[in-house]
């Protein structure tokens, strides 16, 4: 491969575009490399139609055995407690769905529709076929126009005999919308979700790193996650938003109870609403059945069941059951029965502001963003609390008295939960306590052997120069004028303890001998 050098990457995009325009062909960026600062040091282009991976892709081993997907599977169930999912999106890999069967038998299995779209245009090869297709597998039919579709489809573009065709139709029921209705996928069709979040991963996370560097940089991505969470859950808790729809006691009702995001999605279900009619109701001996039809189209009708105490609802369109938000149909029965509030039977708890009050273990554990979004709801109480009560006398007595009590009482309620947990037995515990502290690099439990402490002036143990009694008559032979030498003789450089072995030397030493031997900084 023969390589040229170009003053930046545009000029060398400009140069392969020409000449790939005049020889004939189209010309694209491939692989990409950088140097340590991030610019650009070599660049690699290809043709537009190149689509071959290259070698080192098919040498790779495949882990994706069904073993492996089976102790994947085994864990994420451990992590969750027992509690199994109810419905799983895959690709269609056959060991992913063997290991979905066996350890999520009751799970509601779909299939990509991306991968699905991809696949028929690889198969069959015809732009026209997959737009059928793509219609449907994401109309909401009815099964026998489901049925009466796709057979048409088949024999108008005569793919009856190839294998993906029967293949795929044998697996209607993991792709075909009007045999998923009912289904709790809440609106999911593709892995897109899984892939958004692999890119918000990979921001963070680089192949590059160990096993210190990979778990360091998962907790900031693991932090950025949170914050996001917790700043989603300031913006449902404060304010309110515009009502926009004619029916505003129901819009308000939803807007107390639904989180923002879920509360426009249903939004919608009211202005649609607003185009439904009742056409008959028939009462029975436990519930009501009403007709629902659309405004323009009488052929079209849905079938809405309300029992007598007017808490349950059911629609034969399923979308309840599949999206777990009230659809159309049951919109304008409650506007035929002059409900004002939405009922709470309509409201899942998932969906809803309280979503997160369930999720508080026993043993304490609380996820950091409920502590930091009920820090925010506090502080925006007690704003508004301060600015109502600090405007009279006597509320602001009232409030601060009772502030006052509460962290008292608080803060004795978590002194005495600490000393009943240190006390307690930690042999059935669930979580490890911090391991005990060892103060030298001795064995635990060994006590250390200290040194004796040693004095600086008579050497002796079990005291030091500060308490020496010899100390005493250095200090009164420095003050004594009778030995005859003065401070001054001492030469300059020496130390505190070289000063006082001096004096103490002057008081051992007979008093005929008259010389002293000096001891310098330098050791002579």
């Amino acid at each position: 491969m023969e390589c040229f050098h170009f003053p930046n990457l545009q000029i060398a995009v400009d140069f392969y575009n020409h000449y790939a325009k005049s020889v004939g062909f189209g010309a694209r960026k491939s692989k990409t490399w950088k140097n340590s600062k991030g610019e650009y040091v070599k660049q690699l282009f290809v043709c537009s139609r190149e689509g071959f991976r290259p070698e080192k892709y098919y040498n790779m081993e495949n882990n994706e055995s069904k073993e492996v997907y089976v102790w994947l599977l085994h864990q994420l169930l451990a992590a969750m407690r027992g509690k199994a999912p109810v419905s799983v999106i895959t690709d269609g890999a056959p060991s992913m769905r063997f290991a979905i069967e066996m350890v999520f038998p009751n799970a509601h299995h779909r299939l990509c529709a991306w991968h699905l779209i991809r696949n028929a245009t690889s198969n069959i090869g015809n732009p026209k076929f997959t737009s059928m297709f793509k219609k449907g597998m994401l109309g909401d039919y009815e099964i026998s126009v489901f049925e009466q579709k796709w057979f048409g489809m088949v024999e108008e573009f005569g793919v009856a005999e190839k294998n993906w065709i029967i293949d795929m139709y044998e697996k209607r029921h993991m792709w075909a919308t009007a045999h998923i209705r009912g289904k709790f996928f809440v609106g999911f069709r593709t892995t897109s979700r899984c892939e958004g979040l692999h890119s918000i991963i990979a921001k963070y996370v680089k192949s590059q790193y160990n096993l210190v560097d990979f778990i360091k940089h998962f907790k900031r991505c693991l932090t950025y996650l949170r914050y996001k969470e917790v700043e989603a859950d300031y913006v449902s808790i404060s304010g309110l938003p515009v009502l926009k729809t004619t029916l505003e006691h129901l819009e308000r009702s939803a807007s107390n109870f639904y989180t923002r995001e879920i509360f426009f999605i249903f939004r919608g279900m009211l202005v649609r609403a607003a185009r439904m009619k009742v056409v008959q109701d028939v009462a029975f001996d436990s519930f009501v059945l009403y007709t629902i039809s659309k405004y323009g189209s009488l052929n079209s009708s849905w079938e809405v069941s309300v029992d007598n105490e007017r808490t349950k609802f059911n629609c034969s369109c399923l979308r309840m059951d599949s999206f777990g938000i009230p659809c159309e149909h049951i919109v304008c029965v409650l506007v035929f029965l002059n409900i004002l509030e939405l009922p709470k039977s309509l409201v899942l708890t998932r969906w809803s502001k309280n979503a997160k009050t369930s999720t508080f273990d026993s043993s304490g554990v609380t996820w950091e963003s409920i502590i930091l979004s009920q820090y925010g709801c506090l502080m925006d109480w007690c704003r508004q609390l301060s600015y109502v009560t600090s405007r009279r006398q006597e509320r602001f007595h009232l409030v601060r008295d009772t502030v006052m009590s509460l962290i008292e009482d608080f803060k004795i309620e978590d002194e005495q939960e600490k000393q009943v947990g240190a006390e307690a037995d930690d042999s059935d515990g669930i979580f490890p306590k911090n391991p005990q502290n060892c103060r030298s690099k001795c064995r635990l439990g060994e006590k250390v052997k200290r040194k004796p402490q040693q004095c600086s002036i008579c050497r002796m143990e079990g005291h030091n120069k500060k308490s020496c009694p010899l100390a005493k008559d250095i200090q009164q032979q420095t003050n004594a004028t009778s030995c005859g030498i003065n401070r001054n003789h001492v030469e300059e450089g020496l130390d505190a303890d070289a000063e006082m072995v001096i004096l103490a030397l002057m008081i051992c030493v007979p008093q005929h001998i008259n010389y002293i031997i000096f001891i310098n900084k330098s050791g002579n």
